[in-house]
């Protein structure tokens, strides 16, 4: 079908990433892009955390039956955990945590095991292709485009992503399922083809072979870790709903409740601007603390491997060298209404569009300006 478009106002010309580097990196003190073990420790706790829970559980058929329900606001602390372990991971993968040794590639290990993401994955996956290609046709984190093939991939991202055309029940399904999936769908793409072109991702990329075993070993060996902790759990139906399942979907949800808002209602470009192809979000600061500043997302992507702790400072420099440019941020609610409001495929670089391409919208853009 053809898709019917309307003419958007020209975007604002685009500036390179490194660029922004070049100016903003001056104003940065040298402790900026230092290691922070602060964050490496903060992995460490929400590992116990999520150990504590497990070995509490496994004790339910000691518990009283009124005492169990008890356990539900550790439930949503496990939750809170499992996002915390991502973005702690992030942080670390990028080399903003510790220098990478054998100790924390395995401690990476064991906090990405909860989210079924093999690190080397991850390293290919996020650092290398996501960053070098965001939004851009090459990025396996995009939107997938009208034109693509229709493919079960498609069609589940379709179904659970929000838009104004999800059902409720996709929509609550895919908060707790939708990183499952993207999980498993470029790690079958890497470990069962490794090549370009593959139809059932946004984009697929290639490893090397070194590499791709790797993920494979990290996948099976993730496979028996999780269920050595249903095992652990005596598959007891209720400890594996309340110190497995439940912790888990929260965690999942509160991630791609972040990673949603990044970069799905913005434009898709091949020139690599972090202010015109991602979002960073106004949020309460007890988020920001809670999740070492996952919400300034666009300052992380001009510096990929700052600590965390700066990208305030960052901000501030941004709004001092480009004000004209501020649009990138806005109040998290604003982004959730755009994400509810308009379709979730592209049906060009800017413009949204539905599955059927009965509806068309325009993407958030800079010079829709700052809301919120």
């Amino acid at each position: 079908m053809t898709v019917a478009i309307s003419q958007t106002q020209s975007p604002p010309p685009l500036i390179p990433q490194g660029d922004y580097v070049k100016t903003l990196r001056p104003h940065l003190p040298e402790a900026a892009f230092q290691p922070d073990a602060s964050k490496f420790v903060l992995l460490l706790i929400n590992l116990a955390i999520l150990g504590l829970g497990w070995a509490m559980a496994a004790r339910f058929d000691h518990w009283p039956a009124w005492a169990i329900a008890l356990f539900l606001p550790l439930s949503l602390v496990m939750g809170n955990s499992v996002v915390v372990l991502l973005f702690t991971s992030h942080d670390l993968l990028h080399g903003s945590a510790v220098r990478q040794t054998k100790f924390t590639d395995a401690i990476a290990f064991l906090a990405l095991t909860v989210m079924w993401m093999p690190p080397t994955l991850w390293k290919s996956l996020h650092n290398r292709v996501h960053h070098s290609n965001t939004n851009a046709i090459a990025d396996p984190d995009r939107n997938y485009r009208h034109d693509d093939p229709f493919t079960w991939g498609k069609w589940i991202q379709n179904a659970y992503t929000p838009s104004n055309t999800v059902s409720p029940i996709g929509f609550v399904l895919g908060m707790t399922m939708a990183w499952g999936v993207y999980a498993f769908r470029n790690i079958t793409a890497v470990v069962f083809f490794n090549r370009e072109g593959l139809a059932y991702v946004p984009a697929s990329f290639a490893v090397s072979e070194a590499k791709r075993r790797a993920i494979a070993v990290e996948w099976v060996a993730m496979m028996a870790i999780h269920l050595g902790i249903m095992a652990a759990l005596h598959f007891n139906p209720l400890a594996l709903a309340l110190a497995y399942f439940l912790p888990i979907g929260l965690g999942y949800a509160g991630v791609i409740g972040y990673i949603y808002t990044n970069h799905l209602v913005s434009p898709m470009m091949e020139v690599n601007d972090p202010l015109a192809n991602s979002i960073s979000l106004k949020l309460p600061k007890i988020l920001d603390v809670l999740h070492c500043n996952f919400s300034y997302h666009a300052e992380h992507h001009i510096f990929p491997s700052i600590n965390s702790d700066y990208y305030p400072q960052v901000r501030e420099l941004i709004q001092q060298h480009y004000p004209d440019r501020m649009g990138y941020l806005r109040s998290g609610g604003a982004v959730w209404r755009s994400l509810l409001s308009t379709p979730r495929h592209y049906a060009n670089e800017t413009t949204l569009t539905t599955w059927e391409g009965d509806q068309v919208a325009p993407c958030l853009t800079l010079e829709d300006g700052a809301e919120g």
